[in-house]
């Protein structure tokens, strides 16, 4: 795929692109096995951890957890109330869109609590292992990870055709949570709504936006500030990995999308 040469001229000492369909990569462009930080692209695994301890019975998505009047379902969705860092509430729960790491840092310590395990080993087993990736935690359960865009790719075929939860867990936690919440998606600005499921970005009618102006309104996933991203659209049947060293900026406000229209492009989406 000839598009995803492209990220031969973002300048980042690595960059590695892979597109994804639900047998597999597809096609791929640079280092695959390097391992780097995916900085908040970390919590689509983390997500994923929660929604297989929801089908568990370790945890219930409903159950209190975080500021007074919160749940798992409000940090996941980032509707807590909680401040981006620390433990703070800067708003009552479902009142506003506050993307909060330390929102997910609490889902991991109540997984931990009801797993009886630490969260790095819960992730491990629950997730990491059974999909076959070399990635590891270090760290904040909201930004940690670190793997290779082999990994990243194998992620995002995970939740093209989920495995490890049932497609009904994954259909709902890829759709709005608290619906009509106004909010900042980082990087981009206010969003009215700022629309969120359980850990997964959803694109909607978002604009400006990281992914691309052919991707549908359902797609859904993340990006890093070290340069990482994973979209997942489900109209195309496509992901798209994307791992490099180089800091999220502006660069990436016009690179990432055309990246993603010229991949959906080439794939005959129109």
């Amino acid at each position: 795929m000839q598009a995803l040469r492209q990220v031969d001229g973002w300048q980042a000492r690595t960059a590695a692109v892979a597109v994804v369909g639900s047998e597999g990569t597809r096609a791929a462009h640079g280092p695959h096995d390097v391992p780097l930080p995916w900085a908040s692209v970390t919590k689509l695994a983390t997500a994923l951890a929660a929604l297989v301890a929801a089908e568990e019975g370790t945890i219930e998505l409903d159950d209190a957890a975080g500021p007074e009047g919160s749940t798992i379902r409000h940090l996941l969705a980032h509707a807590s109330g909680l401040a981006p860092d620390g433990l703070a509430p800067i708003a009552p729960p479902g009142e506003r869109r506050i993307y909060s790491n330390s929102g997910f840092e609490v889902v991991a310590e109540t997984i931990a609590t009801g797993a009886e395990m630490p969260f790095e080993s819960y992730l491990r087993e629950a997730v990491l292992e059974p999909l076959g990736l070399s990635a590891r935690l270090e760290g904040s359960a909201a930004s940690g990870l670190h793997g290779s865009v082999d990994d990243l790719a194998t992620l995002g075929r995970e939740l093209l055709s989920p495995t490890l939860v049932a497609p009904e867990t994954l259909a709902e936690a890829t759709e709005v949570q608290f619906a009509d919440l106004a909010g900042v998606l980082p990087g981009f600005g206010r969003m009215v709504p700022n629309d969120w499921g359980l850990g997964f970005e959803l694109r909607d009618a978002k604009e400006p936006h990281w992914t691309g102006t052919r991707n549908s309104p359902r797609t859904f996933g993340h990006f890093g500030r070290t340069g990482t991203f994973l979209w997942v659209d489900r109209d195309a049947g496509l992901a798209l990995a994307c791992l490099t060293d180089k800091t999220f900026g502006e660069w990436a406000r016009e690179a990432w999308p055309r990246l993603s229209d010229a991949v959906l492009e080439e794939a005959g989406v129109t």
